[in-house]
């Protein structure tokens, strides 16, 4: 395979922006990575894959990448006739944009790619359309068949599937019997998970771009109003919204490229994604297998990585995805994660962004928002939230729901140049 690079990277900020549209939201992302790069490199993007969830639920149902570039279009910001890919795939959108991208340029067929992600969840007095949104994520044509699913798993999780609880999505409903069965198998604790999200809310008081930016004390997070034991509402990503996005080249292309871009250009070692089953609670996770597959397509180890981001839409989550990762052995995430081997300054940093429970989760954008993240490390751009001369990164980004999988998983390996 040829070597393919990211030249530009970028993400807005993540929050509440309800006077922000969707067009607005592309611009901003759009005109950011080009301004990463240099606005010259704009004329010779071949292709763009536009990601989103959510805008059919407020009337674009089709053509929603056009849609959002049209004002650009006409400005002669972004290349007439350039084909857009319209995808989605749950909160894993954005790198299947990203992955799209990657293939084009990894095939020959473009020697410069755009991926964007682009998401508003946010709909003031509108509860009803925000829920429309995430319950997209799960089959709405046979739901029996996962309530039927979840209410076998949670007899044998100690953790009764009560949907109707009123505190949050079924989703979270989901990770906290998963949390559950956890703590009955390997004797993981809520404070090991709520330590975890102490951690990411200091990472996230560190970034500039985070949706919440303040410190929440282990103690805190487990006095925080309960969602579904053993979570909290901090130990859970906040709706927002919010837009970023990436150029990916190849290595012909970099070579034309002055010397200053060549220097922050980041590689791609792996991108991987991979489709999820209802399996077993015992069964690895689907994260796993996008890891093997990434660490063989890129010649690497657990080992080799340096950082990571990971898709923590519950602090549960990074418990869980250290052990799928390779990280640590199954069963020692609690451990892991509560040692501070994955804070600033640790062994090995997760989740410096802030992760989704502080950094924020506008679900079609959340995958490239992670590597920006690790793009600005992997360069050394970080400012407070720095890790230690990181070489090797690792994004894992699941999205929608099948059974106790993700729907869609992607596991990105990226190198510093």
């Amino acid at each position: 395979m040829q070597d393919t690079y990211i030249i530009g990277a970028f993400s807005t900020p993540f929050e509440k922006m309800p006077e922000a549209s969707f067009k607005d939201l592309t611009r901003d992302a759009y005109l950011g990575v080009l301004d990463d790069v240099g606005a010259e490199v704009a004329n010779d993007i071949e292709q763009a894959w536009f990601g989103n969830c959510g805008m059919g639920t407020f009337g674009q149902g089709c053509i929603r990448g056009q849609v959002c570039f049209t004002p650009l279009v006409k400005e002669g910001r972004f290349p007439e006739r350039v084909p857009i890919i319209n995808v989605e795939g749950g909160c894993a959108t954005a790198s299947m944009a990203f992955h799209g991208a990657w293939k084009d340029v990894l095939s020959g067929q473009s020697e410069l790619s755009l991926a964007i992600g682009v998401e508003k969840t946010f709909v003031p007095n509108d509860p009803e359309k925000i829920q429309e949104i995430f319950d997209a994520g799960i089959d709405q044509l046979d739901a029996d068949q996962w309530k039927d699913y979840y209410a076998a798993a949670g007899e044998k999780a100690d953790k009764p599937f009560d949907p109707d609880n009123g505190n949050g999505t079924v989703f979270m409903d989901t990770y906290a019997m998963q949390a559950a069965y956890h703590m009955k198998k390997y004797g993981t604790t809520q404070e090991q998970i709520a330590y975890g999200s102490s951690k990411n809310h200091h990472h996230g008081s560190l970034n500039p771009k985070a949706q919440y930016r303040f410190d929440v004390s282990v103690e805190k997070v487990m006095e925080d109003r309960p969602i579904s034991f053993p979570l909290t509402r901090s130990m859970c990503a906040p709706i927002g919204d919010g837009a970023a996005a990436a150029l990916i080249c190849s290595e012909a292309y970099l070579a034309k490229l002055p010397k200053e871009v060549q220097d922050r250009a980041i590689k791609i070692r792996a991108s991987v994604l991979t489709g999820g089953k209802y399996r077993d609670l015992d069964e690895p996770g689907l994260s796993s297998v996008a890891a093997r597959k990434a660490y063989a397509q890129s010649g690497l180890t657990p080992d080799d990585i340096d950082i990571a981001e990971v898709h923590d839409a519950t602090s549960f989550c990074e418990i869980y995805q250290c052990e799928m990762l390779g990280f640590c052995e199954e069963g020692k995430g609690g451990e892991y994660v509560a040692s501070g081997a994955t804070a600033l300054g640790g062994s090995r940093p997760i989740n410096l962004s802030g992760g989704l429970v502080s950094k924020g989760h506008p679900v079609g954008a959340t995958g490239l928002s992670m590597i920006d993240e690790l793009t600005q490390q992997l360069r050394g751009e970080a400012g407070a939230r720095q890790a230690d001369s990181p070489r090797i990164a690792l994004a894992e980004n699941g999205g929608g729901v099948m059974g106790f999988d993700e729907a869609a998983c992607s596991v990105i390996i990226l190198e510093a140049s």
